[in-house]
């Protein structure tokens, strides 16, 4: 399976993706440049923090008409497994990708710590090494992480098993304590903790990995003939 890191002006965890993705996992892994047009040849796309342009506007409000954003849409409408990380979900949110959208923290302030996760739902292709309400331990890092979103949307969200993860304490304001949502499909999966700083015990936390791991699982046993 063979990843594509994507890549805008302001992305600061492009390089902790990579080690996830390459070290960590033990995939093949490139960077993708926010310039380029095409991802032809990656069985997976992710998307990962910083301050996409700056967080002009809003956050991912910029990165969303980037060139590569095309080629994500299509990758999303293909099937293949789309991540995003903080600002990274922010820029799902922003393309359409997936609904609701992020305002500031609940007191306006930026939150950096280790966070407890409430794994909602384990039948997905990102989640199938958890337990349905296992608790991991994830970091956060970010300034505009209180997910919003209109009650026909949490309704659907809610019905459809589309919260995968949620803050065991709602740290900034989020509604209902989401931390991570999908898509209906079930392949575009947005969330603001970054498990790739979490997949290693040196990193203080290895909950992160299962994951990725989830995620090369899945592709195996969708994409490699066993005899």
């Amino acid at each position: 399976m063979k990843f594509a890191v994507i890549v805008f002006p302001g992305s600061n965890c492009d390089s902790d993706m990579y080690h996830a993705a390459s070290d960590a996992l033990g995939a093949d892994v490139e960077y993708v440049w926010h310039h380029a047009t095409s991802l032809e040849g990656f069985d997976g796309i992710l998307l990962p923090g910083g301050f996409s342009h700056g967080d002009y506007l809003r956050s991912g409000a910029i990165a969303r008409f980037a060139p590569i954003m095309k080629a994500v849409i299509d990758a999303a409408n293909e099937g293949k497994p789309v991540l995003g990380v903080c600002n990274g979900f922010q820029i799902l949110l922003e393309a359409g990708l997936l609904p609701g959208a992020m305002k500031r923290n609940a007191g306006l302030k930026f939150i950096c710590r280790p966070t407890a996760l409430t794994v909602e739902n384990e039948k997905t292709m990102f989640t199938s090494g958890y337990e349905n309400g296992q608790e991991i331990m994830i970091p956060v890092a970010h300034g505009e992480g209180n997910y919003e979103c209109d009650d026909a949307t949490f309704n659907e969200l809610e019905k459809n098993g589309q919260i995968v993860f949620r803050y065991r304490d709602n740290i900034n304001g989020s509604r209902h304590q989401i931390a991570g949502i999908m898509n209906e499909q079930g392949n575009v999966l947005g969330m603001m903790p970054h498990p790739e700083r979490a997949v290693e015990a040196l990193l203080g936390s290895e909950d992160g990995l299962a994951l990725f791991q989830s995620i090369v699982r899945n592709w195996r046993e969708t994409h490699v003939a066993t005899t």
